[in-house]
Order: C-alpha cells, then sequence, then structure tokens
C-alpha cells in the first residue's frame, strides 16, 4: 500500500492486554516515529472503558495513516468473540468498526500472539509462538501463513490445569521465577513433539524471565516489541 502522494503508510500499532495498553506509530520499516505510550489496563476492562484510555493516548500520537490492534482473545473480521481476562462485554464485539469510527482511519485486529509472532517469525516451515503476561497466548505458522486464533492456553496440560492456569502471570508471583522457568521448559518439552516446529518463539512481557542457555538452540526469546511492531503484517500478509 503506497499513499497518493508515493509516501509509505504509517501505522498505529495498539496491543491491547489484560495489565497493560501500549501503542506507537511506526513506519514501513517498523521504525518508531513517535514515542511509544503504555498505560495501565482499566479494571473493570470494559469496552467503554478501554476505548475511552485508548482514545486518550491516541490524541498524544503523531499522524498515522491505519490502524493495527493486538487483542487477548479470539477475532474474527475485526470481531472479539473471548476476552478471558479482560470483561465480558467483548464478547461479539466490533472492535474494528468502533476504532475506526473513532479515527476516521482503516483498522485491522488480530489476535495478539498472532501479531506478536509476525514480528518474530522468518516466514520458512512451522514456527510456533507462546506470549506469556497477564495469560498465555498461543500462534502456529507454516510458510508464514497463520492459523488464526489457537488459544492454545485454555487447553488442558496437567493435574486438571491449562497451559494457562500453570504459566499466567499471578502463578508466576505465586512461586516464583525460578520454579515458573522450570515449568516453561516442562511446557517446551511437551510442545515439540507434538507440534514439530522449526523454532519456537517465546515473548510477552515475563518472557525477559527466561534464560537463553538453558533452552533448546531452536527456542528463542524474543522482545516484547514484537507485539507492535508485528502490527505491519496485518496489512502484509492478510
Amino acid at each position: 500500500m503506497v499513499k497518493a502522494n508515493g509516501e509509505e503508510p504509517k501505522t498505529l500499532t495498539i496491543d491491547i492486554g489484560g495489565t497493560g495498553l501500549k501503542m506507537e506509530v511506526i513506519g514501513p520499516q517498523a521504525e518508531p516515529l513517535g514515542e511509544r505510550f503504555k498505560v495501565a489496563t482499566p479494571h473493570p476492562a470494559t469496552t467503554t472503558a478501554v476505548l475511552t484510555a485508548l482514545e486518550g493516548m491516541i490524541r498524544q500520537q503523531p499522524a498515522f495513516d491505519r490502524v493495527s490492534v493486538g487483542f487477548p482473545g479470539v477475532v474474527v473480521d475485526g470481531v472479539t468473540r473471548t476476552a478471558p481476562n479482560l470483561d465480558p462485554s467483548w464478547r461479539g464485539f466490533n472492535l474494528a468498526k468502533a476504532l475506526s469510527d473513532m479515527t476516521g482511519k482503516p483498522v485491522r485486529v488480530c489476535n495478539d500472539a498472532d501479531v506478536q509472532g509476525f514480528g518474530d517469525i522468518e516466514g520458512r516451515g512451522v514456527e510456533m509462538v507462546l506470549t506469556f503476561g497477564t495469560g498465555v497466548g498461543a500462534a502456529v505458522y507454516v510458510d508464514g501463513k497463520l492459523v488464526p486464533n489457537l488459544e492454545l492456553g485454555h487447553a488442558p496440560f496437567k493435574d486438571g490445569k491449562t497451559y494457562e492456569d500453570y504459566l499466567r502471570d499471578s502463578e508466576l508471583k505465586r512461586i516464583g521465577a525460578k520454579k515458573w522457568r522450570k515449568r516453561v521448559h516442562n511446557v517446551v518439552d511437551q510442545l515439540e513433539p507434538i507440534w514439530n516446529y522449526r523454532v519456537l518463539y517465546l515473548g510477552g512481557g515475563n518472557a525477559r524471565l527466561l534464560h537463553q542457555d538453558e533452552l533448546p538452540s531452536n527456542v528463542h526469546i524474543c522482545s516484547n516489541s514484537a507485539g507492535l511492531t508485528g502490527g505491519l503484517a496485518l496489512w502484509e500478509r492478510r
């Protein structure tokens, strides 16, 4: 996409999380064009409360031409179907339309782990992403093509717990970083023979607590910034 004046479009990227809202405007090479903003997610995180917070943040951003959003739940055609770490008001909410009406710009919305992965993957073979934050996100790509809305975090894992129950932020705080890292290693050991990925990327805010030298060579710890820079791919790959 190139604007009528020949310029590359500027993208406002938004990451909606259970604990924080982040955004920045980036250029065609994912270069930042302004300051990255972050505020705490309102609680309760209703649609009205979150949109009001986003509107205030958007007013402080430089000019942009389109909007990309990562959302912590299942998203179909811009409509949020689930939001386990937010509020029930998000079920069936047309987030793309709401933000388009607010900004006057075209908007694309995708699961947040899916967006994170677009900022990390190389586009070859089977690549998998796990994100660790308030909850646990997951994404899978085959030769750069997304298998959307995987939501592995809510699948059963062990002792009646889901992957998210086992690795979510509240559990990290309860058991401490050392035991939590061991749990991550247990999950990685289970996933590899099931998915047979070429590379597994570990991201999200809590990935900073992991140690690269303790992980297999095809498991990479990634920057949390990919949750924003991956927003470019929503326009390039879909």
